[in-house]
């Protein structure tokens, strides 16, 4: 009788148990509770966070599309981007053999030193009247070189000969090289006292890919020849683009580097370098500082032989692998700069694309690109 009156109490106590904590069953011979409105209510939470993590990586990688392929003005957004601060103990070391004493407190709102020490020139870091003096000191031929080869020659190199004589090391004595394969339309353009155009007649190439890859083995051989002799340093420049602003001794070091108009404020892990390992080009990811215009590059004879040669060689690599790196001879160049950091970097000031619009932080452009007819001038 008392056995059956215990399993009766057992019995009524596990109906009780379940009917005053409805919420709750019993599995097994243990008592394992489990909240079964708790768990409905975790799942559902975990169900909301997953849609917000996902909508927000599609929002994320859809801006990214727009931003490098859809509409213009998203590209304003990248400003919110910071470009990073020169340190106080790298800003007070910075000065340069050509402006004296550098500011780079005096833009406070952009980068204006690199890690390893070398100055990011923008307007209001340096003094020009100073430049200028110092340049005058040393007696310097500075050679710029430009590649009019095909419609380009008639599209911009009047242009660009015509503002180059207005802007660029004006004071200076100045040798232009142009290379071209049709030397007797080269276009006569009044030169100031002190400065000459030499033309130097080069092959067409089938495309024009392959101009822009042959140019570095053109240099090279001009800087071992006549330029190499002539000119202290050198500047090498695309023709599409025009001088607007003042473009003097600031700019020249044993290597300068110019920072790309479009890609300034990027992040390295976007940066738009050779990635297929295969290339000479290529640089593994977290490799890379910054990505350069082959736009603008320069320096002195010896460090742009050393450039023009790596290039030409990673071309000359690829080109028997049957590769072709994404951006040409800029990819190569931002490999060698990689390897060998400039000793100073331009601000996207000394060459800046009007498509993008006016930026506070640009203050004075010293060149601007001009409109891409991409189809009309390439064969």
């Amino acid at each position: 009788m008392d056995t059956e009156m215990t399993g009766k109490a057992q019995s009524t106590y596990r109906m009780k148990a379940t009917a005053s904590l409805g919420n709750f069953t019993v599995q097994g011979e243990g008592w394992t509770l489990v909240t079964e409105a708790g768990t409905m209510r975790g799942q559902a939470l975990q169900r909301v966070w997953k849609r917000i993590f996902w909508r927000r990586i599609l929002l994320a990688l859809g801006l990214l599309g727009l931003l490098l392929y859809g509409l213009p003005s998203v590209r304003h957004l990248e400003v919110l981007i910071p470009m990073g601060v020169c340190p106080a103990a790298t800003m007070s070391l910075l000065r340069d053999n050509f402006t004296g004493v550098l500011r780079p407190w005096a833009r406070p709102e952009v980068l204006t030193c690199t890690s390893w020490g070398a100055p990011i020139i923008w307007d209001g870091t340096f003094d020009p009247d100073v430049a200028q003096q110092k340049a005058g000191q040393k007696n310097l031929t500075i050679g710029l070189t430009v590649f009019a080869i095909g419609r380009y020659l008639e599209k911009y190199l009047a242009r660009f000969l015509e503002t180059a004589e207005q802007h660029f090391m004006v004071g200076q004595r100045v040798v232009y090289y142009v290379f071209t394969e049709r030397p007797a339309a080269v276009p006569r353009v009044a030169l100031g006292p002190g400065r000459r155009l030499r033309v130097q007649r080069v092959a067409r190439e089938r495309r024009w890919q392959d101009v822009c890859m042959g140019r570095m083995r053109t240099l090279h051989a001009a800087l071992g020849g006549q330029l190499g002799r002539e000119a202290s340093f050198v500047f090498c420049m695309d023709v599409d683009q025009r001088f607007s602003g003042a473009f003097g001794p600031e700019a020249l070091a044993e290597s300068v580097a110019q920072l790309h108009a479009w890609h300034y404020h990027w992040p390295r892990r976007l940066l738009p370098f050779e990635r297929d390992a295969r290339s000479a080009a290529a640089l593994a990811p977290g490799e890379g500082d910054f990505y350069y215009h082959a736009a603008v590059f320069g320096g002195n004879v010896a460090a742009l032989r050393e450039l023009t040669a790596h290039c030409a060689r990673g071309l000359r690599r690829d080109r028997e692998r049957g590769l072709e790196a994404r951006w040409h001879d800029e990819s190569h160049l931002n490999k060698f700069f990689w390897l060998h950091k400039p000793a100073k970097v331009l601000s996207p000031e000394f060459c800046w694309s009007p498509e993008i619009g006016r930026r506070a932080e640009i203050r004075r452009p010293r060149l601007l690109w001009a409109p891409k007819e991409y189809q009309l001038l390439r064969d």
